[in-house]
């Protein structure tokens, strides 16, 4: 009988997304025998600094791949969006789940988005979150958050802010979609790097783990994560600078929407490519090259320059 360990964070969002993970791991070899092992990343330990201002990038992945490593786990479950696009030699992505809706949405006490009155508080620990935010509604405050989805529905609740931004799929892998008071259009709140999917992360050379895990890959996602982590990565961004994409894949063509801004809002570009989704990594290079033409590299040297 196969057995595995599988990792991840210990909150109740990553533990929902590693145990749906193992019963589709299930499913598809019905004599696995698999465990879960929580385990807390940097990023956990320290809820209370911003994650723009964290040195490096990985900050809720290093634990887990150091565990992999050294082989205490055999497989981690990571939201695609927190895993940097440099993945340390030896390791690898094994696959990417079918995608949830990638879109932002807004909580609130008071409604929709154009709804709120000037002045109101809305919470987001992100960085490209808040510059889009911005250029929408430069009159309202933006305050940064940082904690579980539990925590940042409390400060909503108690009225410590009016609002959070935060991922669809988190509230619905949660099954809490009946407290989203919006879902934010992506014209302008584009959404993170692999936002709505999750990642499997393994040791390269594991070729039984793998094959485990290309049974649950889902094609299409793979092909527009794959394009929108090859565009961040030839930015040389990382997940802390404000740049956003979103692949979507029709009838064989993948159209790539990608967003980039400095760091005050105030310059926010964006640009779209598209080509055969069998090729992902050209459109995410072909997308890379339109905006560094349009002045993408200016926008991050800002941030590096911090």
């Amino acid at each position: 009988m196969r057995k595995i360990t599988i990792g991840t964070r210990g909150s109740k969002l990553a533990v929902i997304q590693a145990e749906w993970i193992l019963t589709k791991l299930r499913e598809a070899d019905p004599g696995l025998e698999a465990s879960l092992v929580k385990i807390t990343t940097r990023g956990d330990r320290d809820s209370g600094t911003a994650l723009d201002k964290f040195a490096g990038q990985g900050v809720f992945v290093k634990e887990l791949e150091k565990a992999l490593i050294d082989g205490e786990i055999d497989l981690a479950v990571h939201s695609l969006k927190d895993l940097p696009t440099e993945i340390p030699y030896g390791l690898s992505l094994a696959a990417a789940t079918a995608r949830l809706d990638p879109r932002d949405v807004l909580i609130s006490r008071a409604g929709k988005l154009a709804g709120l009155a000037p002045g109101s508080k809305i919470g987001t620990g992100s960085l490209r979150r808040s510059v889009q935010l911005f250029a929408l509604r430069p009159d309202l405050e933006i305050c940064g958050i940082r904690g579980n989805i539990d925590t940042r529905l409390r400060k909503v609740s108690e009225g410590e802010v009016d609002g959070i931004i935060v991922a669809a799929a988190a509230l619905i892998r949660l099954g809490w979609q009946d407290k989203i008071a919006e879902y934010l259009p992506i014209e302008h709140f584009t959404p993170a790097v692999g936002q709505g999917a999750l990642g499997i992360e393994i040791r390269s050379e594991d070729k039984e783990t793998a094959s485990l895990a290309s049974a649950i890959n889902h094609a299409p996602t793979w092909q527009n994560v794959t394009a929108e982590r090859t565009f961040l990565r030839a930015l040389g961004g990382g997940c802390r600078a404000p740049i956003a994409a979103l692949g979507i894949v029709s009838d064989g063509v993948l159209k790539l929407s990608g967003m980039v801004a400095s760091v005050d809002g105030v310059h926010i570009l964006r640009a779209t490519e598209e080509g055969d989704a069998l090729a992902p990594e050209q459109v995410g290079k072909r997308l890379t090259q339109k905006m560094v033409a349009m002045g993408a590299l200016d926008c991050i040297s800002e941030l590096k320059s911090r």
